[in-house]
């Protein structure tokens, strides 16, 4: 995108943006659809709010289950962080990181701690706490809030959170299993791996689905509203898979906005429409339309990897962060 000028980007025009002075672990929306983005450094920024949430890294971060921000810490911290600023530390687990988080809408939230994820309620008394084979690499809850699923090595467990008796379903597949995420309509997980690939289940019989092919390991995977297609970073491109018409076996993925060589870092599919924004290794974020492929320049590259992508519920706002600390967000609701 050499050709275009940095008056181009909807950046320009419609948004604002910040030097945070740290790596941008998560650029997020909550609820209200307030934008919020976590840093390494233990700090959430809240507008022009600078709230050290962390003592140390803020490793994991989501939009908390009704308002405000959810993040995990190196200091063993579950922190809440209202929108005011205010912060309130959910639960302690002693000297274990907490590396992932994850809320639902019904008050649930997750934390995992090593080979063990905690679920707790609105209030942040633990529920339960489900030990796994190795450490969690990631977490999601369904659309429902009915089942949380964790991957980590060997494959992923499926659990019945409101089960009186915690037995997991175990999805197994050989390696090392990350980033995880449920399609929309819960009939589906998938993985990203270690290695460079993808794997996913198809959960009503099983059925394995491997998506393979990557120059590098995928970071980020994000299904569209209705769970169509799953977005992923790790090539040079937004590849993307069809979950319809028996897909993705079988099937050649979609690729979008490629060309210049560079590394896709990040995705996130807006919660509407078949449009997937995507950050780069050199910083760029753009909007892509999956039907006609047609390119909207968001964010001009400045140097750095894009790290983390958010839209808000309507998929009006959309935040970006990067590894050297520029974060921004554009405001797309029609003027």
């Amino acid at each position: 995108m050499a050709e275009v000028s940095e008056a181009d980007f909807l950046l320009a025009s419609r948004g604002e943006a910040w030097e945070l002075g740290a790596w941008v672990v998560a650029a997020l929306h909550d609820r209200q659809g307030r934008p919020g983005f976590a840093l390494a450094d233990g700090t959430l920024r809240i507008g022009a709010t600078t709230v050290q949430a962390h003592d140390g890294a803020i490793l994991s971060a989501c939009a908390d289950a009704t308002e405000g921000f959810l993040t995990g810490g190196d200091d063993g911290q579950l922190v809440h962080t209202a929108p005011d600023g205010t912060t309130t530390r959910v639960q302690k687990f002693g000297s274990k990181w907490v590396d992932h988080v994850a809320a639902h809408e019904s008050g649930l939230r997750a934390a995992s701690a090593g080979k063990v994820a905690h679920v707790l309620d609105a209030k942040g008394a633990v529920l339960k706490s489900l030990t796994h084979p190795s450490s969690v690499g990631g977490l999601a809850f369904d659309a429902k809030g009915k089942r949380l699923a964790a991957s980590h090595y060997g494959g992923a467990s499926l659990w019945f959170v409101g089960a009186k008796e915690d037995k997991p379903r175990v999805l197994e597949w050989k390696g090392s299993h990350h980033g995880i995420a449920f399609s929309p309509d819960g009939s589906h997980v998938v993985t990203a791996m270690q290695e460079t690939a993808l794997h996913g289940w198809r959960l009503a019989d099983g059925q394995h689905m491997r998506m393979s092919g990557y120059p590098a390991k995928t970071h980020s995977l994000s299904f569209t509203g209705r769970g169509r297609w799953l977005a992923t970073s790790g090539a040079e491109s937004v590849v993307l898979w069809p979950f319809f018409g028996g897909g993705p076996m079988g099937k050649a993925p979609t690729e979008l906005a490629g060309g210049d060589e560079v590394l896709c870092t990040a995705v996130a599919c807006h919660p509407q429409h078949e449009v997937v924004a995507a950050g780069f290794g050199d910083g760029l974020v753009l909007m892509a339309e999956i039907a006609s492929g047609k390119v909207v320049p968001v964010a001009p590259p400045r140097g750095t990897a894009v790290t983390s992508l958010s839209w808000n519920a309507t998929g009006s706002s959309l935040a970006f962060g990067t590894e050297g600390g520029f974060a921004g967000t554009v405001d797309l609701a029609k003027r």
